[in-house]
């Protein structure tokens, strides 16, 4: 895997990934605050929950659930010291289809965290990780 970050000016850098995909990215800088794009920290926590839903969407279809819709929303805490690595993140996912087991959205669910989510197996060791979840049924 290969990436690529160029500084832009300021406090704006635009990120490229060995797909090609760019992201622009950046903090606040100068008198107006102005901020170019999310934070590096905070693509590190979108990335994390993107790995995290795009492997319950995929362990629910393998289990043909009748999955339409998977959100996470994340809140997050870093150290107060450098590095100023993230020390707690809260996952709540929220996943809507028809007639969804709880129990397989729990399962998929733990599966991420626990397994397959590299990004939530990094982040583990400084991080304490917690989730909950509710399902949605779209079918009444």
């Amino acid at each position: 895997m290969k990436a690529r970050v160029k500084w832009v000016e300021e406090r704006t850098f635009v990120g490229e990934s060995g797909s090609g995909h760019k992201v622009v990215l950046g903090t606040a800088f100068g008198p107006e605050g102005r901020t170019p794009g999310p934070s590096p920290m905070e693509l590190m926590l979108i990335g994390t929950g993107g790995c995290s839903t795009y492997d319950v969407v995929h362990i629910l279809e393998k289990g043909r659930e009748a999955v339409e819709d998977c959100v996470v929303e994340l809140d997050a805490d870093r150290a107060e010291t450098e590095p100023r690595v993230f020390t707690r993140i809260h996952m709540h996912f929220i996943v809507k289809g028809r007639a969804l087991s709880r129990d397989k959205v729990n399962r998929a669910i733990n599966l991420s965290i626990e397994k397959y989510c590299s990004a939530t197996a990094m982040l583990a060791k400084t991080a304490t990780i917690t989730h909950d979840f509710e399902v949605i049924d779209t079918a009444k």
